[in-house]
């Protein structure tokens, strides 16, 4: 009998259904293994109860019950005093580059793996390609450490019609980003996902953006965004909370707002105001959630976080013009002070990736040094080439307030030089429940595991459940912790025992296996909509 078939029939007589097979549930079965004696959260409740998972194949036969006497297992984990959960789902990642590289040790991403992340969701902010079938063939002609879920993203599909420059697109061209859209749903795409902060995404008016999400929508997807502003670039913080709403309403498809958050200084302190303008929404029967990550430090290229957009309109090289040209001198270094007043000034921009020139210092360390105005340092920065950032621009208060709501779930955002893609899940866990007592246990569990899963729909995925998927994660939850700095991000995080990636050990004892279990995780389209 094939081990689906043996998990369906002894998890029908385990719940005493009539379909069982006769006598499956006294017969000597045999696991192939056993998570024994642990603190189960199965991801229905935030309570947990001690007792066993056990698996067959890549399946859960049963969670959070000690094991019946019948069962025997080719291989037990005794899990006494550890925290066994479903395994965490990244909802909002940066690993395209990773998952789809040539190096198959970067393709195991062992710094989601180390942190209890089973899956990981990619494309976001606009960035994914709409070849979603290609994607998908790469994912599974390579292993991959963990499971991956693909949005299609604007920046590609508008780039393809209209490249970097800032104008609307023709009813032709226009037809031709929805057949892109349609075709990536179409091939198991999430939805549609857009970055409007960024160029040339930004360039694009409400009106166009909803037109493609009704693509998504017919085809039963989502719509995530990166919002046009996070802080007062352009039209606000709550403008850009209303544009969200606006889409959602019109194409009435689920939206979701990415790695939510009020940067800056003028907005900090309006997390209170986000939230019940978004309760109120989903109360009136909208679907819309969000995503988060526990730093009060953002990461993005330095040119996104300074330069206005106008000035970025034709792609870099049309920027390096722009800062050599007296007619926009003053336009141009009056928008980059003021971007950078947002931000909270130049002690608050930290380079972490790029030039080895720059990595580790801030924007006021290399004004001092060149004895310059910050913003003379930050052309001159970018002329050398455009750099990434960690730029502290948030409150912790306001952290706090959007982590504790239930529509919220963990996301990384994970970039390069910043401690968030190796750290987050840990650092959630290790500061705000153990350390703070912000949220429980339990919510820590759900908002980074079932919540993801059922928002996204995952199928039997984010649970432990009988027949469900075996993506597990074990932890001490005496030792779960981030090491990851600002200084030092690229330290892998602490206190994961064991990781089951579709009934696979991606972790044991601590330490990566090797193995990439990891599937694509691709959406079914609605029925009817891709004929």
């Amino acid at each position: 009998m094939q081990k689906s078939v043996v998990v369906l029939a002894i998890s029908a007589a385990l719940a005493g259904l009539s379909s069982a097979a006769p006598g499956a549930a006294d017969a000597l079965v045999e696991l192939d293994l056993l998570l024994r004696g642990g603190t189960v959260y199965t991801g229905d409740s935030n309570e947990p109860v001690v007792g066993d998972v056990g698996i067959v194949g890549d399946r859960i036969v049963f969670a959070g019950r000690k094991a019946p006497p019948q069962f025997s297992a080719r291989r037990t984990i005794d899990a006494a005093g550890m925290v066994v959960a479903p395994g965490f789902i990244d909802a909002h990642t940066h690993a395209d580059a990773d998952l789809h590289s040539t190096d198959p040790r970067k393709r195991l991403n062992i710094p989601f793996l180390t942190q209890g992340v089973t899956s990981a969701v990619i494309g976001n902010d606009g960035f994914g390609g709409f070849d979603i079938a290609a994607q998908t063939q790469r994912l599974r002609s390579a292993p991959v450490g963990t499971n991956v879920a693909m949005y299609v993203g604007f920046g590609p599909v508008r780039i393809d019609q209209l490249g970097e420059a800032n104008r609307a697109p023709t009813p032709e061209q226009l037809d031709a980003m929805r057949r892109h859209v349609s075709r990536a749903m179409c091939d198991g795409a999430l939805g549609l996902s857009t970055g409007l902060f960024y160029p040339p995404q930004n360039f694009s008016k409400t009106e166009e953006v909803i037109e493609l999400a009704k693509v998504a929508a017919h085809h039963g997807g989502l719509y995530d965004s990166h919002i046009r502003d996070e802080s007062m670039y352009n039209i606000g913080l709550k403008g850009s909370i209303e544009e969200v709403i606006r889409i959602g309403r019109e194409t009435r498809l689920p939206v979701h707002v990415a790695h939510i958050k009020a940067l800056g200084v003028d907005v900090q302190g309006q997390s209170s105001d986000i939230i019940r303008r978004i309760e109120k929404e989903r109360a009136a029967g909208l679907d819309i959630t969000a995503d988060h990550y526990p730093w009060t430090a953002s990461s993005t290229r330095f040119s996104a976080a300074l330069v206005p957009p106008w000035a970025v309109d034709g792609g870099r090289a049309a920027m390096l013009e722009r800062f050599d040209d007296p007619a926009v001198q003053e336009r141009l270094r009056t928008g980059m002070r003021e971007n950078l007043r947002l931000r909270g000034g130049p002690e608050t921009i930290l380079f972490s990736a790029g030039s080895t020139k720059y990595v580790g210092k801030t924007l006021a360390d290399v004004a001092k040094a060149s004895n310059a105005d910050p913003v003379d340092a930050a052309i001159a920065v970018l002329r050398d080439g455009d750099l990434m950032i960690a730029s502290f621009n948030q409150s912790d208060d306001d952290v706090r307030a959007f982590m504790k709501q239930p529509w919220v779930m963990t996301s990384s955002d994970s970039s390069l030089g910043h401690p968030r893609a190796y750290g987050t899940f840990a650092r959630k866990y290790d500061q705000y429940v153990v350390k703070e007592h912000a949220i429980s246990l339990g919510q820590f569990i759900r908002s980074s595991s079932s919540l993801a899963a059922d928002t996204l729909g995952l199928k039997q995925r984010g649970h432990l459940r009988p027949g469900y998927y075996a993506d597990v994660v074990v932890f001490d939850p005496a030792r779960y912790a981030a090491k990851a700095t600002y200084t030092q991000p690229a330290l892998l995080s602490e206190g994961v025992v064991t990781v089951l990636v579709n009934g696979r050990l991606a972790v044991d004892a601590g330490k990566p296996t090797g193995v990439g279990a990891g599937q694509p995780l691709l959406r079914t389209p609605k029925a009817g909509s891709c004929t």
